[in-house]
């Protein structure tokens, strides 16, 4: 077994720097802003970053853990709520403004929710787990249609998230998520 060392102060720094800069420039320019550009802006070199974070998912991935993390435990405290369809609503609304957050992260998440290599696939599992779960009980409880499933609802989030953020003004994307709900409700 090998031991792991802790960071070095200055490691501890850059690291850090490095991840509010990829914050930064992913909510500017998207999730394809330039690795070389957050290098610059958190004052180290490329082979810094890359040190810290061998790929571009692996810095998304590790901005990205701790929020999709809180929606799959968000899912889990939703369970106890006692209207199921407006738990769900409630739940894929927080997740639909969290993939806004980046352009281009609704693209990646979904692909990330269907391909095992990803390094975010595991970050999306948990989330994925949980909005089953609020299907699941919403489908029980006669207030969702039978024939939703999880898969569905987030490719239909996902698609809201991306169309709300080119219409105008706010509240595009709780705007789509409303009328898609409509049209989910069980007769």
């Amino acid at each position: 077994m090998t031991d792991v060392r802790p960071m070095r102060a200055d490691a501890r720094r850059n690291y850090e720097r490095l991840l509010e800069e990829a914050k930064r420039a992913f909510a500017e320019h998207g999730v394809e802003a330039s690795l070389e550009d957050i290098a610059r802006r958190a004052g180290v070199g490329i082979g810094t970053l890359y040190r810290h974070f061998p790929t571009r998912d692996a810095l998304l991935e590790t901005l990205l853990r701790a929020r999709f993390d809180a929606h799959a435990e968000r899912a889990r405290e939703l369970l106890t709520h006692p209207e199921p369809l407006a738990a769900l609503r409630e739940w894929l609304a927080g997740l639909g403004d969290a993939t806004g957050t980046f352009r281009g992260l609704v693209e990646l998440t979904a692909d990330a929710l269907n391909d095992e290599t990803s390094r975010l696939y595991e970050s999306c599992h948990g989330m994925r787990e949980g909005g089953s779960q609020l299907v699941e009980r919403a489908k029980r409880a006669g207030e969702l249609r039978p024939d939703v499933t999880a898969e569905e609802l987030l490719l239909l989030l996902h698609a809201a998230s991306w169309a709300g953020g080119h219409l105008p003004g706010e509240g595009g994307m709780q705007r789509l998520l409303a009328l898609v709900f409509e049209g989910l409700r069980a007769s």
